[in-house]
């Protein structure tokens, strides 16, 4: 009876640990709807923040009743390559633990295609988003995770055939969350080709800033506090003891991965902040936000198995590769209004090459083994720890390219050819909010304020003259 007692106890913090940290990482759906609200012109103000709604709501229904099953599926199916297809709640037993996990798995799916949505923000149309939003959150994304975060997956780090004897460690999903919704954003933006203006006749690019410098720092904060959700949070048992110890789980990481993950976005922002200052020649409170952001997403595959100084080096090359990255979409051509793809993109492949070099012997052990005395397994070859970890990153790396070039690339062209995909040149140049949504998002339309104020000051000018 009493370890019945235990165990109910055990089980009731995990569970309501991970529906927390589930709650946390659903409120990053807020962040990204303020910060891409902010980040675009106002006259699509409207158009951004309906698309977030949407990702949110048809995300939950293509995964409830495909996603799931294909990431984790039932407990007898051993495929590497795919979970158990048809319903997904098929296959979980009735348990609030169960559920709640499935609840925290469904708030990183639709992360996955808020991330695409800013990529190509501004100029498409809205049907599109319903078609890739279903297909990207119930099949493309969970495939993803079921190689890397099922136990049957032939990438997991639980496996029991470990890729090199490692497998890949990507504890949050800089690869299977961030990089998966980068490179679909990718194929999207090319697709689709710049915005109407974005670049002059020359090709030099054209500024298009957002209108609203207020709403992209107060999505970036809400985005901070919820990525204390998806980090951390993905330690989804904290109560697991460990071999030969009674004062020591998973619980005894936790901090840590959040002390990791702030240092490495805070590392990484101010580094971009004075890294545009010489750039540009002037201080950009959105360069910084992007910059916080792009830390997050490289520490976010080995925030669970660094030491603190390590993150400050994530977020230090992080914030050079953001800035590279974006010098060179501007060369090409390539329009990202919200620099999806450079940031999650970029950033999400640095995190993953990131844990193969700094992973630490002893936090790889507690992470992935319980901290079981005696294991031996591959870590950061910076560290002395091999090649095993390193490939598997590697590995993990271009399959996510490969294979969302092959899913989402063909759907993004089809969806072109059917003329689906972008909207005329005269929506985008009225807007999105006045030719598809019925109005303006604001009251007064910011553009028909600049028209009023310039009629007032001609006609006071013409007043004084006479």
């Amino acid at each position: 009876m009493e370890v019945s007692w235990e165990r109910s106890v055990t089980d009731s913090i995990n569970t309501i640990y991970l529906l927390f940290s589930a709650y946390l990482v659903f409120v990053m759906q807020l962040g990204f709807a303020m910060l891409c609200a902010g980040s675009v012109r106002a006259k699509n103000a409207m158009n951004i923040m309906l698309t977030n709604v949407v990702d949110a709501v048809v995300g939950s229904i293509s995964y409830y009743l495909f996603g799931f099953a294909f990431a984790f599926g039932d407990a007898s199916n051993t495929n590497p390559f795919i979970g158990t297809s048809f319903f997904a709640l098929h296959h979980i037993p009735n348990s609030s633990y169960d559920y709640t996990f499935f609840l925290y798995q469904w708030a990183f799916a639709i992360a996955v295609a808020g991330i695409t949505s800013g990529s190509i923000a501004e100029r498409t149309q809205f049907s599109a988003y319903l078609v890739f939003s279903f297909f990207l959150t119930g099949f493309v994304y969970p495939v993803v995770a079921h190689w890397v975060w099922s136990s049957t997956g032939w990438l997991s780090p639980n496996s029991t055939h470990l890729l090199f004897g490692s497998g890949a460690i990507d504890f949050a999903g800089s690869g299977v969350v961030h990089l998966v919704g980068a490179i679909a954003g990718f194929w999207g933006a090319l697709i689709e080709g710049p915005r109407v203006g974005r670049f002059d006749a020359f090709g030099k690019p054209v500024p298009m800033r957002g209108h609203n410098a207020t709403l992209v720092v107060l999505g970036t904060f809400l985005l901070w506090f919820g990525w204390f959700g998806f980090n951390p949070g993905s330690f989804d048992k904290i109560l697991v003891p460990y071999p030969n110890t009674a004062d020591q789980g998973n619980w005894t990481a936790v901090g840590r991965t959040a002390v990791t993950t702030t240092l490495a976005g805070s590392t990484a922002g101010i580094v971009t902040l004075f890294g545009r200052r010489l750039l540009v020649g002037h201080w950009d409170a959105l360069d910084v936000c992007n910059g916080v952001l792009g830390g997050f997403v490289a520490i976010t595959s080995g925030c669970s198995v660094v030491e603190p100084w390590a993150a400050i080096v994530c977020g230090f090359c992080a914030a050079w590769i953001l800035i590279g990255l974006n010098m060179v979409a501007l060369k090409l051509q390539f329009d990202d209004p919200l620099e999806a793809t450079q940031l999650h993109g970029g950033c999400g492949a640095w995190g993953l090459i990131f844990t193969g070099l700094f992973a630490k012997e002893e936090f790889v052990s507690q992470a992935y083994e319980s901290g079981a005395s005696g294991s031996v397994r591959p870590y950061g070859i910076l560290l002395g720890g091999g090649w095993g970890l390193i490939g598997s990153q590697l590995v993990e790396l271009c399959v996510i390219v490969c294979w969302v070039s092959l899913t989402m690339g063909p759907l993004f062209y089809m969806l072109h050819k059917l003329s689906i995909l972008r909207i005329t040149i005269d929506e985008e140049v009225a807007g999105l909010d006045i030719s598809s949504h019925g109005g303006y998002a604001y009251i007064a339309h910011p553009e028909e304020n600049h028209s009023h104020f310039y009629s007032d000051y001609v006609r006071l000018q013409a007043q004084d003259h006479s």
